[in-house]
């Protein structure tokens, strides 16, 4: 059966490749994937090669830019932050919020990721906010209270068009540049937890219409298999996106 939910698959490049590489990889993927349609592309490269890498994807028909990160204020004295209007003069259309790496390093909070999400949508970007939970929580038997907490937490004042806007990474912590991948089933039951959270927050229409990606440790091999689930609707790929073929890979093995 068809999925209702076009799979949405984006590439988190983190703190690597310079401008040229940056320009050298969005290049590449635009040879290879040219004559993807079936899939939402996303490109989310390090800030500084925001604007050579909007340039490069100008005339490509499936890739679209993301951003790593803003503020969730829109001006004002905060040094090193990056406000929405600031990302939107370089055509990005969606950004990542609450990856566990910034709730990790930076000790960011749910109640601080809902207000970047509120502003991301104030400027019209889609946000895709990470939830999940690490190892000790999974093997605390935490995972669904872990989960809980952070969809309500991240996604707090969102109305219903608004979430329907907004994609969701479910990221178990525990499997983040490990090597180690949730089974199809673990996602699949994190990813279904998730959207019945959805349906509490919201209502059953608006929670089916939410896209929830999964992430950690996303590979060619295991992309068909885990983008096969019903609840499982692209991925947030972040090792495997820093090369044109793995990332190509995942994205043609998902289709």
């Amino acid at each position: 059966m068809e999925k209702e939910r076009r799979l949405i698959i984006a590439g988190n490049w983190k703190m690597n490749k310079t401008v040229a590489e940056s320009i050298d990889l969005v290049n590449g993927l635009k040879r290879e994937l040219a004559n993807v349609k079936e899939v939402d592309i996303v490109v989310c490269p390090a800030y500084t090669a925001l604007s050579e890498v909007s340039k490069s994807i100008l005339d490509s028909q499936n890739i679209r830019l993301g951003a790593q990160n803003m503020s969730e204020n829109n001006v004002g004295a905060f040094t090193g932050e990056i406000a929405a209007v600031m990302l939107k003069e370089f055509s990005v259309r969606y950004v990542i919020l609450g990856h566990s790496e910034r709730r990790q390093y930076q000790k960011e909070s749910d109640e601080l990721i809902a207000r970047k999400a509120l502003a991301a949508h104030t400027a019209s970007l889609k946000p895709i906010v990470c939830v999940g939970e690490t190892l000790a929580e999974r093997e605390g038997g935490l995972m669904e209270k872990v989960l809980e907490t952070q969809v309500r937490g991240s996604l707090a004042g969102l109305s219903r068009e608004q979430m329907e806007e907004t994609i969701v990474a479910y990221e178990p912590v525990w499997a983040i540049g490990t090597g180690k991948t949730a089974s199809s089933a673990q996602a699949q039951e994190a990813h279904a937890f998730i959207r019945a959270q959805l349906v509490k927050l919201f209502d059953e229409t608006t929670a089916r219409r939410v896209r929830i990606q999964y992430g950690g440790s996303v590979k060619a091999a295991n992309a068909r298999e885990l983008m096969g689930q019903p609840d499982v609707d692209g991925a947030l790929v972040g090792g495997a996106a820093l090369e044109v073929r793995s990332f190509a890979d995942i994205i043609k093995n998902s289709i």
